[in-house]
This record gives C-alpha cells, sequence and structure tokens, in this order.
C-alpha cells in the first residue's frame, strides 16, 4: 500500500466545553420550555418567531416559491423512497408462534414505534432531500405521529420553503421551527408546544450530534453521527473525470468531509489528483471543497483489489463505491459500509437524492456495528411466549434451581408456588 495523498488527521475536539454548555441547553429547555426554545432561536439563528409551530398556511405559501419542476423532482425522490422502503417492510415479518417443545409457545410481533422527530438540519444548505429519506420510511413503517424539526434560515424567521414542501410531500405530521441542541431536548422531554416523542432521528451539526447522545435513553436515536464520507475502490477501467467529481461531491460538504480513492492503478490515482484540480474552480462550493480535500482527502496505491477490500472493511465507510470492471464477484467481501453503489454509473449523489436508498448513513467506522436509517429504523420487535401447564411441570424445576443458583428467592418463589399448584414435585430441587 502506497500513499499518493494522505490526509491529515481530523481533529480531536475539546468536548469539555461541547458537552457542558449541550447539557446546559437540555436542562433550561427542560425548566423553561417553550421560553427558552424561543430565547435559542433568537440567540442562534435570529429567528424572532414566538409560534414554534409551522401553520397550514406557511406550507401553502412555500409551494408557490418553489418550482413546479423542483416539486415534481422531489415526488420522483418521494416514489423511490416508499417504493423501497414498502419493499423493506414487506421482508420484516411477524413471527407466529412456533412450540420450542411440547407446550411452550414463542412469536413476536413488529411494530412500529407511537411517536418520532425527524430532524431536517438548515446550516450551510436547505438540505430537504433529509425530509424525504427521514419522514418517508417513518410513514411506511406506520408511525402514528410524525414530527420534523428544522431551524430557520437566519434572520427570516422560516424554514426553508424547500424544505417545508418535503415535509409535506412526505407526510410528516406535524413541524416546527426550532433547530439545534435545544429542538432535540424539547422532542425529548416536551414544552408547552412540542409534546415529547419516542425516537429521534436525523444529522445535525456537533450540538444536535451532542444532544442526541445525551438525551438517548429519555428518548431513541438513530445514532451518532459524523462528517460526510465516501470511499472508492477503483481498478485501471475507471474514469477519472467521475471520481474526481464524486471525490469533491463529498467534500464540498463541510470543511471535514472526507473523501478516499482507492485504486489498483498508480496512474489512474495521478490521473485523478489532476482531474481534481481542473474541477475545482467550476464549483460554487470551491472554497469548502478545495480546504477538506487538501485536509482530509485521500489517494491510496494498492497492490491487489483483495488489499482495497480488506482497506474499504477496516476504514468501515458511509459511502462506498466500486469502480471496477467486474464489481460483483467482490461484494460478498464487503462487509462494513453505509451503502454500497456499484459500477461507476451507480453515482453517489443519486443515493443521496432519487434512487430510494436512505442516505442518512453511519459515519466514523459506526457502520461496523449499525446500518443507515430505514424502515426497520422506526419498528420495534415484541416477543411473547405461552406456557401450558404439562411445559411449566417439565422445565419449571430447572428455572426454580437456577433462580436459586443465583440467590433470587423471589424469583423461584414465582416459579415455585405454580409448580405447587400443578402437583410437581421438585422437592429435591
Amino acid at each position: 500500500m502506497k500513499y499518493i495523498k494522505q490526509a491529515a488527521q481530523r481533529p480531536i475536539q475539546d468536548l469539555k466545553d461541547l458537552k457542558s454548555g449541550v447539557a446546559s441547553i437540555i436542562e433550561t429547555v427542560q425548566l423553561r420550555g417553550d421560553k427558552a426554545l424561543i430565547e435559542y432561536n433568537i440567540k442562534f439563528d435570529d429567528n424572532h418567531r414566538t409560534e414554534l409551530r409551522v401553520s397550514a398556511d406557511e406550507i401553502k405559501q412555500a409551494y408557490k416559491t418553489v418550482s413546479n419542476e423542483l416539486i415534481e423532482d422531489m415526488k420522483v425522490a418521494h416514489d423511490n423512497i416508499k417504493a423501497f422502503a414498502e419493499a423493506q417492510r414487506g421482508s420484516i415479518a411477524d413471527l407466529p408462534a412456533i412450540e420450542v417443545m411440547p407446550g411452550i409457545k414463542l412469536g413476536h410481533r413488529v411494530i412500529p414505534v407511537d411517536s418520532c422527530c425527524c430532524y431536517v438540519p438548515g446550516g450551510n444548505y436547505p438540505l430537504f432531500s433529509s425530509a424525504l429519506m427521514l419522514v418517508v420510511p417513518a410513514k411506511v413503517a406506520g408511525v402514528n405521529r410524525i414530527i420534523a424539526c428544522s431551524p430557520c434560515k437566519r434572520g427570516t424567521g422560516q424554514i426553508a420553503p424547500e424544505t417545508l414542501v418535503a415535509l409535506d410531500i412526505a407526510g410528516a405530521d406535524e413541524i416546527y421551527a426550532v433547530g439545534g441542541a435545544h429542538a432535540i431536548a424539547a422532542c425529548s422531554y416536551g414544552t408547552q408546544s412540542i409534546a415529547p416523542v419516542d425516537l429521534i432521528v436525523g444529522p445535525g451539526n456537533q450540538y444536535v450530534t451532542e444532544a442526541k447522545r445525551q438525551c438517548y435513553g429519555q428518548i431513541g436515536i438513530d445514532f451518532v453521527a459524523g462528517p460526510s464520507e465516501v470511499m472508492i475502490l477503483a481498478d485501471a477501467t475507471a474514469d477519472a473525470q467521475i471520481i474526481a467529481a464524486d471525490l469533491l461531491g463529498q467534500s464540498e460538504h463541510d470543511f471535514l468531509a472526507k473523501g478516499i480513492l482507492v485504486s489498483t492503478s498508480e496512474a489512474l490515482c495521478f490521473e485523478v489528483e489532476t482531474e481534481i484540480q481542473k474541477q475545482l474552480p467550476q464549483l460554487g462550493t470551491a472554497a469548502i471543497a478545495e480546504k477538506s480535500w487538501a485536509q482530509f482527502g485521500e489517494i491510496i496505491f494498492v497492490d491487489s483489489i483483495e488489499e482495497g477490500v480488506n482497506l474499504c472493511n477496516e476504514l468501515a465507510p458511509e459511502h462506498l463505491e466500486l469502480a471496477l470492471e467486474s464489481p460483483e464477484s467482490i461484494i460478498p467481501s464487503l462487509t462494513n459500509y453505509g451503502s454500497l453503489f456499484i459500477g461507476e454509473w451507480s453515482a453517489e449523489v443519486l443515493g443521496d437524492y432519487i434512487s430510494g436508498t436512505n442516505h442518512t448513513l453511519p459515519t466514523l467506522r459506526a457502520s461496523r456495528y449499525t446500518g443507515g436509517v430505514y424502515v426497520g429504523t422506526f419498528l420495534k420487535t415484541l416477543t411473547h411466549q405461552t406456557i401450558s401447564p404439562n411445559a411449566l411441570s417439565s422445565v419449571g424445576p430447572s428455572a426454580y434451581r437456577m433462580a436459586k443458583a443465583e440467590g433470587l428467592d423471589a424469583h423461584a418463589n414465582a416459579v415455585g408456588v405454580r409448580l405447587n399448584k400443578t402437583k410437581t414435585d421438585f422437592s429435591n430441587s
């Protein structure tokens, strides 16, 4: 393995101030409710609105400011996301009762959580695509109450109209003009205007992420997300122009975004590096993309595809592209990625917007232990059992002895009183 371009180490943040600052926000929201939300909206977003919930009229006005073409684009994306989510839901089934031994029947039900918050970031860009990616699978899962929180465009008191339209198309039940850590606190503990939810999903800045981390337990979360990533595994047949475009597409997210090329062709590595410098001046986001690529972009030459596969599994990227002549043969060996893009026509950006898979994916090597947001994120599996008197007589003495061995007399007694009623002899237990 040889580094053609090596990334700097991503900075290790001093989390002490972040943690204490977020904890203070959460506590203040718990104590002061809507008043705290309004004050934090003013402080962080210059948002002076006092009615936190977005009205039907605001949504209606948003449609008037978004082009019909973009609205139709959103509807196409919605339909693709919904179709895939419905197919996924169909693969997650109830388990009818099975008899593990005579008289012991076990099964499970798969049901949605009752309520969730879909957090749609505003930040540098109106990321309305996240509204579709989060609300649609929640809707397909059957969540009874789906709320959305999103910060207002700074100084306007209004959520970006594109985001409002996307949330409406996706089917959000309630929309609140509040963002940041205080939005997470409100949805976790509730305020006068916002009833608490059971689950919070969606990306956000470091304050949102830390708030999700601190509120976890009070509510469920999808995962703790970090800066965006793409990794491309390529051979000599790959197109340098396409690869460079995809690396820059990821780099423009923010200054900490990371693009990685791993290739068995050293010539391609240098060609991509040259192509990136050609494309950068054409980008309106060049200031961000150039800095993140310079700091955290990587180009790595490997001796074999097998070495490249091992590196992919080790780095566990959020997005993994296979720009290979025969990508299918290595797919079974790839185990750690958020979403896979097979062949160079399968641009990662299509997954961001419209192909139908979800773009809310694990970062910072979290794909080693979790997948991305999908319809199953909003579902829970509830087991059940039925035990007959004869089965109790059969397994009860074992349970009694195990409870005694653990020193839990009340556990043992709960079995013992039943065994006595069935006239089961367990006196030697």
